[in-house]
């Protein structure tokens, strides 16, 4: 049981309109009533209540600021406790004079960072992906990721692995009543209904497997090289994706000579452009460094964005450049298609006879459309507005998924090989925990310490 009360601001440090200092704990409303002045007692007051008042220093009397508080008494506030929040004026001396009237009270200290989720984890408001999926809310870059997040927030994944944990321990149930009664069992009949329940719960995990490499992409983004030779148009593309002049444009080959990074979304896909130095064979240093770097941004791509310019014969440079992206995921940039087309575009087809090849006047910005979409298809074969929003994307849940499924695997394949059923009981169990450990209920300390220290202060 948690028997001390925290307290933080819970918005953004700096100017606004509005700042939140949040307080959770046994002693959060009497701490809160020692400094708030207002016409009713916060301790009388009735729960999920806003009251108005003033802020007031007790040892001088002297207002410090007009508030609005509300009240919320566990176990219905978000961390189960006793909560009271102040709504104060935006600004950096307001907040913290009132933050500091807050940790002079007693049996109050300042909270640790992502210390009011991890207390609504602890009294069973939350499990631990429900949790993490507050931090995937607040890293969002996308309107789908931040609907994935809301959706995992609420339960919608969480749901799915405590049914798979059902089938699970319903197995485990019947072997351990096989291993204490064994007269009261048949071992054939035992085995096939092991393998028949294992490949259940294989046949979920593997739906929610299946989904693990879109869930990473609307989580971190879509890492995409954009490159090509000198003035071909890869800086121009990147600002009029992002929709601002974020690279510099000239009419001089090698004006971009470091790898520059934006975030952008397209079509509910979040992408991490990264507009590179034009490659080609080069005596000066700096932009050979640059060339350089790019060649490690090449490496690290999922997706690469290869211009190629429809008015000029296939270089030398471009030939080495499709050579070297062949088996990756490419789509080819045609740019200039608005001046007449001396391109072999055969043999660029025969190249890369998988890639995309999409016709655009990056100065014109047409063709952007079908860049979109090509994108769109490529990674989510166009079945991004499913209406399923179950998405794997934490690397921790992916892991212990396919740690389960391994577990499972391994007590089908006894089945088979005659090994007795205590042992066949192990894997299940060990399938069990795995699933457990997702939710929290088999996690350590030193694992949900590590985890909650991710978040930011006041969350």
């Amino acid at each position: 049981m948690i028997h001390d009360t925290i307290a933080a601001i819970s918005t953004a440090v700096g100017e606004g309109g509005i700042a939140i200092i949040r307080i959770s704990g046994p002693d959060a409303i009497i701490g809160a009533d020692h400094i708030f002045a207002s016409k009713i007692s916060l301790k009388d007051a009735e729960s999920h209540t806003v009251h108005y008042g003033h802020i007031t220093d007790p040892v001088s009397g002297e207002k410090v600021e007009e508030v609005l508080v509300t009240l919320m008494r566990g176990p219905r506030s978000f961390t189960g406790e006793d909560v009271v929040e102040i709504n104060a004026h935006g600004g950096v001396i307001a907040v913290r004079k009132v933050l500091d009237l807050v940790l002079q009270q007693d049996g109050i200290r300042i909270a640790e960072p992502g210390e009011f989720t991890k207390r609504a984890f602890l009294n069973g408001r939350i499990d631990l992906m429900q949790a993490e999926a507050v931090i995937d809310l607040i890293r969002s870059k996308s309107d789908r990721a931040f609907t994935v997040a809301r959706k995992q927030a609420e339960g919608l994944l969480s749901r799915k692995i405590k049914a798979l944990r059902g089938t699970v321990i319903e197995l485990l149930a019947h072997i351990e009543v096989n291993i204490d009664y064994p007269e009261h069992d048949v071992e054939e009949m035992t085995s096939a209904y092991i393998r028949e329940q294992c490949l259940l719960a294989i046949a979920e995990l593997d739906k929610l497997l299946k989904t693990a490499s879109e869930g990473k992409i609307l989580r971190e983004g879509i890492m995409t090289a954009i490159v090509g030779r000198p003035n071909v148009g890869k800086s121009s593309l990147m600002n009029v994706l992002t929709q601002e002049e974020k690279a510099i444009v000239t009419d001089i080959p090698g004006t971009t000579r470091d790898v520059i990074e934006q975030f952008v979304t397209i079509n509910g896909i979040p992408l991490r452009l990264l507009d590179t130095a034009g490659i080609r064979e080069t005596s000066d240093v700096v932009e050979r460094i640059g060339v350089e770097r790019s060649r490690d941004a090449l490496q690290g791509a999922d997706l690469i964005l290869l211009l190629l310019n429809h008015n000029e014969p296939l270089h030398a440079d471009d030939r080495e450049l499709l050579q070297q992206l062949e088996g990756r995921q490419v789509i080819v940039i045609v740019n200039k298609n608005d001046l007449p087309g001396r391109l072999e575009l055969d043999e660029v087809a025969g190249i890369m006879p998988t890639a995309p090849i999409v016709h655009m006047s990056v100065l014109q910005e047409s063709g952007l459309d079908q860049l979109e979409k090509s994108i769109s298809d490529l990674f989510f074969e166009g079945g991004l507005e499913a209406a399923d929003l179950t998405y794997v994307s934490n690397v921790r849940h992916i892991s212990l998924l396919n740690r389960a499924k391994s577990s499972l695997e391994d007590a089908i394949e006894a089945t088979y090989s005659g090994i007795p059923i205590d042992v066949i009981q192990i894997d299940a169990r060990l399938a069990w925990e795995s699933l457990g450990e997702i939710l929290g209920d088999e996690a350590g300390d030193s694992l949900i310490d590590q985890i909650f220290s991710q978040f930011c202060l006041g969350k």
